[in-house]
């Protein structure tokens, strides 16, 4: 297969606003020092590090919204001042990562933070567009029709990648355009650096690490040039938004051409994301999930991502598919979702709508997928109207519902303003002790309800 132009890339892609992939798992580690062996050998230490003083510029010189303490504003100014020392400070890992000294120089030698970053990092966004916001700005008739125009442009790249994993090609090209608009809206800042100020500065130094001396890894094997690895704030590159460990792990040489390179070569993208699907546990032959109907008084506690149920046993309960379609397998298992509450769709997931999650875990964005690649080949809009006329709540709505349940006794964890598993399950208890239908929407009316308690 032969090679093919780089896409074009522009600002950050519209999909980063939805993911919260970098919240799991990340946690704050303190200041890095030189090691001991560095500190000793003045040529290591002039010789490995950035070499020029770091800049600050582009940072809005605020303390960070969470409070964290690596996020205040004189905890910030000093991590940037001791960039430098950091940097060369994870020369041993580095090391223990396969890259040679010389190559570990070369790339880190003119590193300065980036601190606007920090702005990012620690913004508080208000999340409140809807799921069906979310969709009408995702699920486009233009993402539609130029879809369509990838899949048919390279036919023969995904016939063999849907051969080789058994991945189907169109939530391939769905996240594709997804997550850069088909390659025009990828990011633009230098990973190398966004990763190298993330593992250095600010509340996230010891997930940012690895990711990091990932980005390392990929300039020292040659699979990407420096001028190729550009992307988001957060160090997501490529039409499909590959961060550097995620590359590590599934990004393969499909054109066989010795690199692995999934920002210029379209059939190591390709093959790259199908395989990233198929190690995430997509099931070949099975789609993401169905547009279902729920009966009149259907028992809405049955609506938990945890309980899992076979569709013969969903549709013991009632349910049906929308639209008066059978389901092709009865044996198929997934779980309900109502994302919008009683007066709106409603979903059973299947395994491979869990797979999306693995590349993005929000419920929105896999939705959104998995809707868009249904559209690519053929399929109608969804059956059911949303409740267009909800008002979704602010953050501080939402932390005030928090807690208006916890000072009722109820389980939601720590309130901070995002509705997770423990305050969906809460709140679907109170509704049940309220006499309400308990579907955990977290509504404008079920606030005023909890304020007049």
């Amino acid at each position: 297969m032969g090679r093919y132009p780089t896409p074009t890339r522009g600002a950050i892609a519209g999909s980063l606003l939805l993911t919260g992939l970098l919240a799991a798992g990340c946690a704050q580690n303190g200041d890095v020092r030189p090691t001991a062996a560095l500190a000793a050998d003045p040529a290591a230490t002039g010789s490995i590090g950035p070499a020029a003083k770091p800049v600050t510029g582009g940072w809005g010189g605020e303390s960070g919204a969470t409070g964290h303490p690596a996020m205040a504003a004189d905890a910030i100014r000093a991590a940037a001042a001791n960039f430098p020392a950091c940097i060369a400070g994870l020369w041993p890992e580095a090391a223990r990562h396969g890259i040679s000294r010389a190559s570990f120089a070369a790339h880190t030698a003119q590193l300065t933070p980036d601190l606007g970053i920090m702005d990012r990092l620690d913004r508080q966004p208000e999340f409140t567009k809807s799921f069906w916001d979310y969709l009408d700005m995702l699920v486009t008739e233009a993402r539609t029709k130029r879809g369509r125009e990838i899949l048919a442009e390279h036919r023969p790249v995904f016939d063999a990648v849907e051969r080789q994993y058994g991945v189907d090609r169109h939530v391939i090209a769905a996240i594709w355009g997804i997550e850069s608009n088909f390659g025009r809206s990828a990011g633009d800042r230098p990973v190398l650096r966004s990763t190298a100020t993330l593992a250095c500065v600010g509340r996230r130094q010891a997930y940012f690490r690895d990711e990091f001396l990932a980005a390392l890894e990929i300039l020292h094997r040659g699979d990407l040039k420096p001028e190729q690895l550009k992307g988001s704030w957060a160090g997501a590159f490529g039409p499909t938004q590959f961060m550097p460990t995620s590359f590590k792990r599934h990004a393969v040489d499909f054109d066989g051409d010795g690199r692995r390179d999934v920002v210029g070569s379209i059939p190591d993208l390709i093959a790259s994301t199908a395989n990233n699907l198929h190690r995430g546990g997509w099931q070949s032959g099975e789609t993401w999930g169905y547009e279902v109907v729920l009966p009149k008084g259907f028992d809405h506690l049955l609506a938990d991502r945890a309980r899992q149920m076979t569709i013969r046993e969903w549709q013991r309960h009632g349910i049906r598919r929308a639209g008066g379609k059978a389901f092709p397998r009865g044996e198929d298992t997934g779980y309900l979702l109502v994302p919008a509450g009683a007066h709106g769709p409603a979903f059973v997931m299947l395994r491979n709508f869990r797979a999306i999650m693995k590349y993005n875990p929000s419920e929105a964005y896999a939705l959104a997928i998995g809707h868009l690649a249904d559209r690519m080949r053929g399929g109608e809009p969804f059956m059911q109207p949303w409740p267009r006329h909800e008002r979704v709540l602010s953050r501080s709505e939402r932390l005030e519902m928090q807690q208006h349940l916890s000072r009722m006794g109820y389980d939601v964890g720590e309130p901070d303003g995002r509705l997770g598993a423990k305050t969906r399950t809460a709140l679907r208890a109170f509704q049940q002790r309220a006499g309400k239908v308990p579907d955990g929407f977290a509504s404008a009316s079920v606030l005023n309800s909890l304020r007049r308690l």
